[in-house]
């Protein structure tokens, strides 16, 4: 015969191991103390070294958002997205799960890139063998040569004749400070088209499905709720993840 668990026993013993746990750990740990000195120096250096300490971390807080509008990122969300809109399912996939592969797309597509920039910037820089301002120069020439292949002149023209006039021979004397966002706006617009091609056939079974419904005289049916499983199934019939990746790749190339 199985034995019956008392649950009054239960409930006292549980806070009782509890406490002693709680004291436990309060007898051998204790928090450490922190302190904090603000005061002025003399020294100029020492000043130099704190402003640029507070320039770096400036820049390190928007660094992930430059970067991502620096690569394939930005068009392989939009299309993502696009996709998920266009089939109808809200919330599938999750947009965690779309950022999580416009990631990993964006780590493929720019690998090539990233290891260029690594062999010529990044290695020469930590071996002491080239200085900060070369490595940076070195890293800027192989994500200068992405953009531009992405970059529509006319979008790059705006913003190089709102500046300043500068003699441009290569690409390496466009600055970057215009091509960064020439390249984003030629990504929008590419991501714009893609999506609008991928919208069509879906916006067909959509018109199809409700004129169906209107003849029938079934007005008071949502024609999305009657479409939904059939665009489901023509995506499947497709294959369209693989078309809408292989598009992406595509459009890089």
């Amino acid at each position: 015969m199985r034995k019956r668990i008392d649950l009054k026993k239960v409930a006292i013993i549980i806070p009782m191991i509890f406490l002693l746990i709680q004291e436990s750990a309060s007898a051998q740990m204790s928090i450490p103390g922190i302190s904090l000195d603000i005061g002025g120096t003399g020294n100029l250096e020492d000043t130099a070294l704190s402003i640029r300490l507070l320039l770096l971390l400036t820049v390190l807080s928007v660094a992930p958002g430059l970067l991502l509008l620096m690569t394939s990122f930005t068009r392989i969300a939009i299309v993502l997205s696009f996709v998920r809109t266009a089939i109808g399912t809200q919330t599938m996939p999750p947009a965690q799960v779309i950022m999580g592969l416009s990631m990993i797309f964006t780590f493929f597509i720019m690998g090539p890139t990233f290891q260029e920039m690594n062999k010529d910037a990044l290695q020469p820089f930590l071996a002491g063998e080239i200085a900060q301002e070369e490595a940076f120069d070195k890293a800027s020439g192989p994500i200068k040569v992405f953009m531009a292949k992405q970059t529509r002149e006319s979008d790059l023209k705006l913003f190089l004749d709102y500046r300043e006039p500068v003699e441009i021979n290569g690409i390496k004397d466009i600055p970057l400070t215009a091509l960064v966002p020439a390249f984003a706006i030629s990504e929008l617009k590419t991501a714009f088209q893609m999506g609008f091609l991928i919208f069509v056939p879906f916006i067909i079974i959509d018109m199809i499905v409700a004129s169906v419904l209107m003849a029938m005289g079934m007005m008071m049916v949502p024609p999305s709720l009657i479409s939904l499983p059939f665009k489901i199934l023509l995506f499947i019939l497709v294959d369209g993840w693989h078309l809408v990746v292989k598009s992406l790749f595509v459009s890089f190339s």
